[in-house]
């Protein structure tokens, strides 16, 4: 059912003093970002190395539901969240094994959702989510140019990217021998 963890979610009050902190103190790369009006809140992705991923959730209204949340802290982490292939066969999956869910949302094409309450799933709110993970963090993290795998030449090496199916990339450098061996594996 789960493709893989996507991100850890921490919400807070202070959204310019938290971003400024995971950015510049930390190095993290903003991605994505949208609001969701009807629950009052706005969110950031943030990628960090080859394929970590965190998000940043903040009130963008007095009536939002992180309200009760953060009423008696700055902040904390909120959900974690799985990547399934298919939102529809993991509700269906969930209710054949009896676990109740709560949010279930496919209105959208880039998006769909549903969630695990924490009193179902040992204190922890999970999201699982179908998604093209490579939509929402920033290009640079990506190999580019609508491919699965980028080289590029260096002196006596070659930096090869490929990426990677949740979104980012990785990068190994090789020598000019480790080339000419995964050349000939490549062929086989």
């Amino acid at each position: 059912m789960i493709l893989r963890i996507d991100h850890v979610s921490v919400a807070v009050k202070d959204f310019e003093r938290a971003e400024n902190f995971f950015i510049e103190i930390l190095g993290l790369v903003r991605g994505g970002s949208g609001s969701d009006d009807g629950n009052g809140f706005f969110y950031n992705v943030y990628s960090s190395g080859d394929l970590s991923r965190f998000e940043l959730i903040a009130p963008s209204r007095d009536k939002s539901f992180l309200q009760n949340f953060l009423k008696e802290r700055e902040g904390g982490v909120h959900h974690i969240t799985f990547q399934v292939d298919d939102i529809n066969k993991t509700r269906i999956e969930l209710e054949q094994k009896g676990i109740p869910y709560f949010g279930f949302n496919d209105k959208y094409s880039n998006w769909k959702e549903l969630y695990v309450h924490p009193k179902d799933a040992f204190g922890v709110l999970i999201q699982m989510a179908e998604f093209c993970p490579a939509e929402w963090i920033d290009e640079s993290m990506n190999v580019g140019g609508g491919k699965k795998w980028s080289v590029e030449k260096k002196y006596k090496s070659v930096n090869l990217s490929l990426a990677h199916p949740g979104g980012g990339k990785v990068e190994i450098e090789l020598s000019e021998k480790e080339i000419n061996e995964l050349i000939l594996d490549l062929k086989k």
